[in-house]
């Protein structure tokens, strides 16, 4: 045992090993074709200055992953960049005076920095900033290359404006209709745009799920699913009364002898040709609410008569065309038809506005007297009122009206989506610029290729307000045409920074190639293993990069179509219930802490508090008993090292009681470790394992680790306990290896190894339930059976109060663990 044990330092012992692992290039990675490879990659941060605990959750998890697949024998990369275009570099521009390229230099500096103090892996030779022309020439690159297969193109459209920031957000960045940067109200604006035809690869999207299914979130994919939202329905051709066709789509053909009005979206050009002053009125007044009103089943569906008629092809029933304010011009075609026997808000619209109601799906069970209907019938039926249908299942009736009405011409079968193309232009100045020109003479012109980078300007004045300095800059905006050599001037929009980071996991692998990628690199480390990050970002970050990785397979450029294998989305750091906010008063500083505990017990409170994909509830007490918990081990082993033999193995000693019980808990420590961080991915339970085995290790008399079993015993476990502490506190654990007298890096150790013969318990403990909750716990023989398990818990006396006399609906049995028995 050690005369005298030392003083937990964590200040010097993190230093100590921060810049050990920096000047020894610990965590560079290498192509080995020798090894089999795992990319772990966390989302990229925006470098808005500092830190804060929800990055430091977010990085810890991928950090830990990166470690223990390491010492498991993968060849790791791990790497991180900056994610540096973005409206807080330019709003502090405005406010302080600051050049955005020198804000976001310095935030880069200084959490790099924060980063490091925590001990991450991260190989920073792979190092990427958006912000740089190497990092967005290739931006730019990829933008002409869409141009160029029709990818990529512009119009003009409503599209949703955000007054606060000065620009223009893609529908899924104005969901709610609330900015998703500032929260501020989104309205309603039309201008001339660019736009990725990201709906050409809605059906790749959904498709590409297939593969995801089981590796990443249900709810991430439910997310996406609901977003592309992909439909099949009939493509109607009705006729205004003046002859033209007006096409609409719907999904419920089996309704359409119901139509009794027709309503047409604001935006529609149909409407140019009315001239009544009271719908004009009406017209711009609804252009002008934002898209979440329009939409939301709060509000109240608006509409006004324009004095157009529409003929069913049906029937030929001539029904009054209504403009609303909710219709969406970028669905369908921009109109609907109406069917309040059967619609809830065509009900509820025609009852206000006193239009006739046709019923046409009765309930075979109980008929309905459709003068006195007070809301939709929505349910299934059989159809009436509809002529050689009548008498049909309306399911039925769904197939049999389409093909008659693609037999007579008028409807065609049609596949929609909810999903818009992904609008790019940004009225901003801090981000990449748009590669095209214009000319008078020759139009819209790309920027060849050769003269990539269109370099953003740094030296800029931003005038005292929020519009973006690059219109006013002659340098910058007159140009030549790149076909005709006459005057032009460069596009001033800039891309959206969401095309910064939908393909920066690819960028990684050769930051600083001479092409989009070095084909090697990319081929061999994509696609990444993990990735790890918000949920929040299930229908932006996480759907664009998708896009882009399928349009870059396209291209030959990537082998993989999807990007990221298996997804985690960790959950929020909240402090006192809420998310933490300078305005709540309740941020809690990374750095702060660190200073206080140091980042070992930073990390392993983000680890043990609470499972990755759930909150993690900030708790000052929670932080000291992980700070406890890393000096009972420091401690320990401080007591034990002189005892230590590198090469001890108790194998064939003869241990007693003692000693075999350390041995038996120690090797069922390994395999639920291994278990819980490689298989389930809940580190918390992982490291209450590790708890429960220090416990042990405490109440094992010192005598017992003097003799030579016991050094034997002891040695295999320090052995085995630091490598799996090393993932989750790396600078401590590698201090007490070091002190041990080990030459080798605990980092570059294996992964340690579970004997399968001492890893069975002879009894475990399993848990009755009925519904969910617990009634009763027995201990049981390891090799109980699944129908020994239920015949017991059926049978326990405390469980047969609670289902005595009830339907049993079902009994869940997870062997070993628990009986779960659902009762009505």
């Amino acid at each position: 045992m050690a005369e005298k044990e030392r003083d937990y330092n964590f200040s010097g012992i993190e230093l100590k090993w921060q810049k050990h692992w920096a000047e020894s290039n610990a965590f560079l990675s290498r192509k080995d074709p020798t090894k089999k490879k795992y990319y772990v990659l966390e989302m990229f941060p925006y470098p808005s200055g500092r830190l804060h605990m929800g990055h430091v959750r977010n990085y810890t998890i991928g950090d830990l992953v990166a470690r223990f697949m390491k010492m498991k024998g993968f060849n790791v990369f791990h790497p991180m960049g900056w994610d540096s275009f973005g409206l807080p570099a330019e709003n502090a521009a405005i406010k302080n005076n600051i050049p955005p390229f020198r804000w976001t230099a310095d935030n880069i500096d200084y959490m790099k920095n924060q980063l490091n103090r925590m001990g991450f892996s991260y190989d920073w030779t792979r190092e990427a900033a958006t912000y740089k022309p190497e990092y967005y020439q290739w931006n730019q690159w990829m933008f002409l290359k869409m141009y160029e297969k029709g990818l990529a193109y512009k119009k003009k459209a409503p599209v949703n404006w955000c007054e606060t920031c000065k620009t223009v957000l893609a529908n899924e960045q104005a969901e709610g209709g609330i900015c998703w940067r500032c929260e501020s109200e989104v309205t309603q604006k039309e201008l001339e745009q660019w736009f990725f035809k990201i709906t050409d690869y809605a059906d790749d999207l959904l498709k590409g799920h297939e593969a995801l299914a089981g590796t990443w979130p249900e709810q991430v994919l439910t997310m996406q699913k609901n977003w592309i939202g992909r439909s099949t329905g009939l493509r109607i051709n009705f006729r205004l009364a003046s002859g033209e066709d007006f096409p609409i789509y719907t999904t419920r053909p089996d309704t359409v002898y119901g139509v009794t009005f027709m309503v047409i979206a604001p935006e529609h050009p149909l409407l140019e040709r009315v001239t009544d002053p009271k719908v004009k009125e009406f017209i711009a007044r609804i252009r002008n609410q934002s898209m979440f009103d329009r939409m939301s089943d709060d509000k109240e569906k608006e509409g006004i008569d324009t004095g157009l008629k529409i003929v069913n092809p049906f029937n030929g029933d001539i029904v009054p065309l209504y403009v609303g304010n909710f219709v969406l011009m970028g669905y369908g075609t921009g109109a609907i038809m109406a069917v309040p026997a059967h619609d809830t808000r065509d009900f509820a619209f025609a009852k206000k506005f006193g239009i006739p109601v046709k019923l046409v799906i009765d309930n075979p069970k109980a008929p309905i007297d459709v003068n006195a209907m007070q809301d939709a019938y929505v349910d299934e039926g059989v159809c009436v009122n509809s002529a050689q249908f009548n008498g049909l299942p309306n399911m039925e009736a769904i197939e049999k009206i389409s093909d008659y009405a693609e037999q007579q011409g008028f409807g065609k079968r049609e596949v929609n989506f909810r999903i818009r193309d992904w609008l790019v232009s940004r009225q901003r100045y801090w981000g990449c610029p748009i590669p095209m020109v214009y000319c008078e003479k020759c139009g819209i012109v790309p920027v060849p290729e050769k003269d990539l980078p269109v370099l953003l300007p740094t030296d800029v004045d931003f005038r005292g307000d929020s519009q973006s300095p690059l219109i006013q800059m002659d340098g910058f905006r007159d140009t030549k045409c790149p076909k005709c050599g006459g005057r032009a001037r460069r596009e001033t929009d800039t891309m959206d920074t969401f095309v910064d980071s939908s393909w920066y996991y690819a960028k990684f692998t050769s930051p600083g190639s001479k092409d989009i990628f070095d084909r090697d690199e990319v081929g061999y480390w994509m696609p990444v293993d993990q990735y790890i990050g918000g949920i929040e970002h299930a229908v932006l970050h996480l759907l664009y990069a998708r896009f882009f990785s399928m349009v870059m397979n396209d291209m030959g450029l990537l082998k993989t179509r999807e990007p990221f294998t298996s997804l985690l989305t960790q959950g929020m750091v909240i402090k006192d219930g809420a998310k933490m906010s300078k305005s709540k008063g309740n941020v809690v500083d990374p750095d702060a802490i660190i200073e206080k505990y140091g980042a070992d017990t930073v990390r392993l409170f983000m680890l043990f508090t609470a499972p990755p994909q759930k909150q993690l509830e900030w708790s000052d007490k929670g932080v000291e008993g992980c700070f406890r918990f890393i000096g009972r081990i420091w401690r320990f082993v401080n007591r034990y090292a002189g005892l230590y033999e590198r090469a001890a193995s108790p194998d064939g000693m003869d241990l007693g009681a003692a000693l075999q019980k350390v041995r038996r808990e120690l090797h069922l420590t390994i395999k639920s470790v291994t278990y819980d961080i490689n298989e389930r991915m809940q580190y918390n339970t992982a490291i209450a394992r590790m708890m429960e085995l220090v416990n042990t290790l405490y109440l094992v008399d010192e005598k017992e680790f003097a003799t030579p079993e016991g050094r034997a015993v002891l040695s295999e476990v320090f052995n085995s306990l630091l490598p799996m502490l090393s993932p989750l506190i790396p600078h401590v654990a590698a201090e007490l290896w070091e002190m041990l007298g080990n030459r080798q890096q605990l980092h570059d150790m294996p992964w340690p190894a579970c004997m399968e013969s001492l890893a069975r318990r002879d009894e475990v403990e399993i848990v009755f339930q009925v519904n969910g909750k617990i009634r009763a716990k027995e201990q049981v023989s390891a090799d109980i059976t699944k129908e020994e398990m239920e015949k017991m818990a059926r049978g326990h006396e405390k469980v047969k109060d609670f289902i005595e006399g009830k339907s049993v609906k079902k009994v869940i049995v997870v062997p070993g663990k628990l009986v779960n028995i659902v009762i009505q």
